[in-house]
């Protein structure tokens, strides 16, 4: 990577956690997220939920019927199962072969379109077993969600009471830990062991290197800025910031963007999720900017989520400059609208 203060030229990223929803409003958000990526791991929490590699390949081919309708070029969808208690080790057979990326843990009512989820790991054991032989990757979205655990100590938990157990169980099963929000989770996947073998990682957010809790209530509830897991305390954005820019390969880009329908979000039970696909990039490189670490932007975001999933990193490149660009207040959204992530106000950097 070539970088000065007004620009960065790099590898083009991946976006290793991404929602794009169904439907109309599909087009949308897989518009703005093809124009800055190359690739994405595509969530699986539709409604019903993606859970067999059937729905899997028929979802892929909306998605690739509307990139040829928005006429792009070069952008590869990377499919994902939805896990659940009864999900069929024979099944992750099929998926292996058939090219599907991954299986993505939700824990029941965790978040949006969760309530399929699983209810107990354990009753997913033989099909985990499976995974770890063919080398599956399971995607975590790391909290319990027991009643009596506080929201903001729910990714800590799932650390003791989950996550921990379940590597001890299947020390050779490949694991992201999504969207960590917590000092706790940082370094518990900096510190991990994997006797030689890389076996865990995980994604981070623009939201959570940049926000704080403090921006869902800055001046009244601000809606657009809250998401699940939700944003925390100032002390674990700064150890998110610290593991992302630190160059350790187990940290890597995963937006999360979560579209949601404006309507939605301002509502009496607004929904969970941030939609920063519009301008993520030039979110990233803001938040490595704030610590003067854009020099390692470019590992974060292009290379090791592809090294981690044993796929050829890009070799197109793109540039970002330091620009001032201003966020539209909200966009189109199938008939509705949508509000992005820092709606209303100037960034500093975006794609050229």
């Amino acid at each position: 990577m070539s970088n000065s203060q007004t620009q960065i030229e790099l590898i083009q990223p991946d976006d290793w956690h991404l929602h794009i929803r169904d439907g109309d409003v599909m087009r949308d958000a897989l518009g703005d997220t093809a124009r800055q990526f190359a690739r994405a791991i595509i969530m699986p929490n539709l409604n019903p939920p993606v859970t067999t590699v059937d729905l899997a390949k028929a979802y892929q081919a909306r998605i690739e019927s509307n990139l040829k309708s928005l006429g792009i070029n070069g952008f590869t969808p990377l499919m994902t199962l939805y896990l659940t208690d009864n999900t069929l080790a024979d099944e992750i057979q099929r998926a292996k072969a058939e090219g599907i990326a991954a299986l993505k843990l939700y824990p029941a009512g965790a978040t949006t379109n969760s309530d399929a989820g699983v209810n107990d790991i354990k009753r997913c054991y033989q099909v985990l077993e499976v995974m770890q032989q063919v080398g599956m990757p399971l995607l975590v979205h790391g909290e319990v969600t027991h009643p009596d655990v506080d929201i903001f100590d729910r990714e800590a938990v799932f650390i003791d009471q989950v996550l921990e157990p379940l590597r001890k169980d299947f020390p050779e099963l490949k694991i992201v830990f999504e969207h960590i929000t917590t000092k706790q989770a940082a370094q518990y996947v900096r510190d991990a062991s994997t006797s030689g073998k890389n076996t865990i990682a995980a994604t981070i957010t623009p939201q959570h290197l940049l926000m704080n809790r403090n921006a869902i209530f800055a001046g009244g509830i601000r809606p657009h800025n809250y998401c699940l897991p939700v944003l925390k305390r100032e002390e674990h954005r700064i150890a998110l910031l610290e593991v992302a820019t630190s160059g350790n390969l187990r940290f890597f880009l995963g937006t999360d963007s979560a579209p949601h329908a404006k309507g939605a979000k301002e509502s009496a039970r607004g929904c969970a999720g941030c939609y920063s696909a519009f301008n993520a990039l030039g979110l990233y490189a803001e938040a490595f900017d704030s610590v003067g670490k854009l020099n390692r932007l470019e590992t974060f975001a292009s290379f090791y989520g592809p090294d981690f999933y044993s796929l050829p990193r890009n070799t197109k490149k793109i540039t970002l400059t330091k620009k001032a660009q201003n966020i539209p207040s909200e966009q189109p959204f199938g008939d509705a609208t949508i509000v992005p992530l820092r709606a209303g106000e100037t960034i500093a950097w975006s794609l050229s």
